[in-house]
């Protein structure tokens, strides 16, 4: 039975040159699980949000949204921000505010208050601040306030977008207990297919602002082959099923990390692939050390950096790895000289930190790409916010525009220079911050969660720009929680464990030896080849017949 029905919509925002959405056909029955994946900048998020009419854009709209429930309140959203829909100071109160809006009994919202932080498991955050979670526990709590309503139909936009592996694996688990157990209606956009696609019933592909596949998620790569052995979503497919397609199985792809290790098994079991491990050797120079460094927020508040020490060096990319809330972005903070520490020594090109005066720590020295994207931008369009950059550093106004059209260029965002950067989808502003960031030609670059929101093809150009700046000898450091990206793209990477760095190795020992800051295609080919840790490792490791 169908519960909702969308037709021919199309939808155009204000001033825009071209459609958001054209055309888009397909219908969701109920209790289902779609998952809706795309490009950047593809339509997911408008299509999202007209789904639910209290918060549908603005703008030229033709087609039909029918939602066959009886109130279009029974169909719960949850943001990719989960900064942005938090709006009360305790989790309690958050927890209660939806059912005081729709006027419940004090009885029935203590009652449902108190159910939903059970199934939640977070009780014994329940008297907390909300200020003082950390971003997998303002995310699930956004997710209990809205469940907690008892929603139909449950609509997520890219909600793992700022969680950690293992806070995204559990959050994905709790969608599909929810699906599962209570029979809700789930509509999820996600860049994050790995754990989606096992779980969904239907796959949903967008491209352009139209639906150019809607079908079940095993069909999904055969039917992106036939569209063209290029298309930009099939590298954004789950390595399991890059891996097999990779290796010729043409029958029904297996899509779980299960059924990839089981379909290596059959193929391979019983042999070993040997990969070399092309030992990394550091230059000489060092670009930041941090020196048994201390901070924390408050005087009464716990040590976030306990001593923390480490070397980068000149050129190298360095990906620091760890759970929400560890202190990877303070840490960050505190190498960019947006935080003091209390004890211990910050060196930026050997020279403390304080010693750079004024904004000359930023003056071609370093520049940072913060974890909100949203924070770098202050003109009304993308073409002002990227040209004051080359104006501040003192360019002739006759060459700025050259310079922020060859920048646009690499990232792709050349079409999106006249629109406002608070109208993008989250990714479109990630691309256009990085922009922002490479025109202030920086020798040292802190990126937090960069390719967050971001698609594979995007993902593939910031792999080429890390590439470029490092034969330029720009040091590229990196907090993530992409493993995948991090293994493709790191000379070395750290766990941030506990206030400090540890671990630090080569991609191939670091996430061959791990179990749960690995990737999927570690997983799927360990018992066969342990040291590949990226689908070009494992496909090239099985299919070239390196194996003894």
């Amino acid at each position: 039975m169908e519960i909702l029905h969308i037709e021919d919509l199309s939808f155009r925002y204000p001033k825009a040159e071209r459609n958001a959405l054209s055309s888009v056909s397909f219908s969701v029955k109920r209790g289902e699980f779609i998952v809706v994946c795309g490009e950047s900048g593809c339509g997911k998020t408008t299509l999202l949000r007209l789904l639910k009419s209290e918060i549908s854009p603005a703008g030229d709209l033709s087609g039909s949204v029918k939602y066959l429930g009886e109130d279009s309140l029974e169909i719960g959203f949850v943001m990719q921000d989960p900064d942005s829909q938090i709006v009360t100071d305790t989790v309690w109160h958050e927890l209660a505010f939806g059912l005081e809006n729709l006027g419940l009994p004090c009885d029935v919202i203590r009652r449902r208050v108190g159910e939903t932080a059970c199934y939640f498991g977070i009780e014994e955050l329940f008297r907390r601040k909300t200020d003082g979670l950390s971003g997998g526990q303002k995310q699930l709590l956004n997710l209990a306030a809205v469940t907690a309503m008892q929603p139909k139909v449950l609509i997520l936009d890219e909600p793992t977008g700022q969680l950690d592996p293992i806070a995204a694996s559990e959050f994905i688990a709790t969608l599909s207990k929810l699906n599962r157990e209570l029979g809700m209606t789930v509509i999820l956009a996600e860049h994050r297919l790995d754990e989606v696609f096992p779980i969904a019933d239907r796959v949903l592909v967008m491209e352009d602002g139209r639906a150019v596949l809607f079908d079940l998620p095993e069909k999904i790569g055969g039917e992106l082959m036939k569209l063209g052995k290029d298309h930009p979503m099939l590298e954004a497919l789950p390595s399991t099923v890059r891996i097999c397609g990779s290796l010729g199985y043409e029958e029904k792809i297996p899509i779980t990390v299960r059924e990839g290790r089981d379909f290596i098994e059959n193929h391979f079991g019983g042999k070993k692939a040997v990969l070399p491990e092309k030992e990394y050797i550091p230059g000489d120079s060092i670009a930041v050390e941090l020196k048994n460094v201390f901070f924390r927020y408050e005087r009464d508040l716990p040590d976030i950096l306990r001593g923390t020490s480490a070397k980068i060096y000149a050129g190298e990319i360095f990906a620091i790895l760890g759970g929400n809330g560890s202190g990877k972005t303070t840490m960050l903070n505190v190498i960019g000289g947006l935080l003091k520490p209390y004890r211990g020594k910050v060196l930026v090109a050997e020279r403390p930190v304080g010693a750079y005066k004024g904004n000359s720590l930023y003056r071609q020295n370093l520049a940072i790409l913060p974890q909100n994207p949203r924070a770098l931008f202050v003109r009304d369009t993308v073409g002002a916010d990227l040209a004051e950059v080359p104006e501040a550093r003192g360019v002739k106004k006759s060459e700025r525009e050259a310079l922020v059209v060859s920048v646009a260029k690499r990232l792709k965002i050349l079409h999106l220079l006249k629109k406002n950067p608070f109208d993008l989808s989250g990714g479109e502003q990630q691309k256009c911050a990085l922009a922002k960031v490479l025109l202030s030609e920086p020798r040292i670059v802190l990126l937090d969660e960069p390719t967050k929101g971001i698609d594979a093809s995007a993902k593939r150009g910031l792999s080429e720009i890390l590439s470029e700046l490092k034969s330029a000898g720009v040091t590229v450091i990196i907090v993530t929680h992409d493993t995948e990206f991090a293994a493709e793209n790191a000379d070395r990477c750290a766990l941030f464990f506990d206030g400090e760095l540890i671990a630090e190795d080569i991609p191939q020992r670091f996430f061959g030896g791990n179990t749960f800051y690995t990737t999927a295609a570690n997983r799927i080919v360990r018992e066969v080849c342990p040291n590949a840790v990226t689908v070009g490792q494992a496909v090239g490791s099985l299919a070239n017949g390196d194996t003894k």
